[in-house]
């Protein structure tokens, strides 16, 4: 599932649709609500979490969430003959953006569209986020603080990458109980989650390796994955820690694959 600087990536590219935008769902399930905003132009573009909406006219969004199998494709004018496999085409006369495949595409209103803010947590890439918010749900848990890094509710954005990035960082045990993270260990992560995920949607890829661990700074091979990026420990179960050798370890943990180096991250 793409983590949430995928999503405020994808709210700024959308906005290469400057002029009326033609809507068409050539699969059929958004053929009604299509209709609605066909015509109209895009005004505006917004992200939490990993929920994206677009705004036409006066409180008509199209909310998208792309779950484990959305796909976004963008293109130029003129568009080529669509697929039925697209949801949504949006086109102008210079580009087109065909949506395959999301959990959620929905017209919604204003309230229904404050109602999706108002379930989720503090999103470190907007503006309006409240670290303390998120604080105050983990200081007062006994659940993990590597599962409710991955509650959207607590945090909104975070997710499987950022999550054990951060952690080991910080050199938090992901098995701690979130009571247990001190203010201070919090607005550290906070602060690193905002800036390593700005830097995401900057280069569209989580690098989250400091300089004097990149490949060309410890004379390794550079990582190759379909996630790409350079990282500490996601996905390198079994490969030596970058800092201190120690092989990487993994579990499940809330149905994910949880990584963390047992030397650095120690209880």
């Amino acid at each position: 599932m793409p983590e949430g600087h995928t999503i405020h990536r994808l709210a700024l590219d959308y906005r290469r649709l400057t002029g009326p935008v033609r809507a068409s769902s050539p699969q059929g399930k958004f053929s009604d609500a299509a209709q609605l905003i066909d015509g109209a132009p895009l005004v505006r573009t917004e992200a939490h979490g990993k929920h994206l909406f677009l705004g036409f006219r006066d409180g008509d969004w199209v909310h998208i969430h792309l779950g484990l199998f959305g796909k976004v494709t963008f293109g130029d004018a003129p568009a080529p003959p669509a697929t039925d496999t697209v949801r949504l085409r949006l086109a102008d006369t210079t580009a087109y953006v065909d949506l395959r495949g999301p959990t959620t595409c929905a017209l919604i209103t204003d309230a229904e569209k404050d109602a999706v803010h108002a379930r989720l947590g503090p999103d470190p890439l907007r503006a309006d986020a409240d670290p303390d918010a998120a604080y105050r749900k983990i200081s007062r848990s006994r659940t993990t603080v590597a599962a409710l890094l991955m509650d959207q509710k607590v945090v909104a954005g975070v997710g499987n990458v950022y999550r054990a990035e951060v952690l080991f960082r910080h050199g938090i045990d992901p098995y701690r109980e979130g009571r247990g993270i001190t203010t201070a260990e919090w607005d550290a992560v906070w602060a690193d989650l905002v800036g390593l995920m700005r830097e995401g949607v900057r280069n569209n890829r989580i690098d989250t390796v400091r300089p004097e661990h990149t490949p060309q700074a410890m004379g390794r091979p550079p990582r190759v994955d379909d996630h790409g990026g350079e990282v500490y420990v996601y996905r390198r179960a079994t490969l030596p820690c970058h800092v201190c050798g120690t092989q990487i370890a993994t579990a499940g943990l809330a149905a994910r694959n949880l990584f963390w180096c047992p030397r650095c991250q120690s209880r």
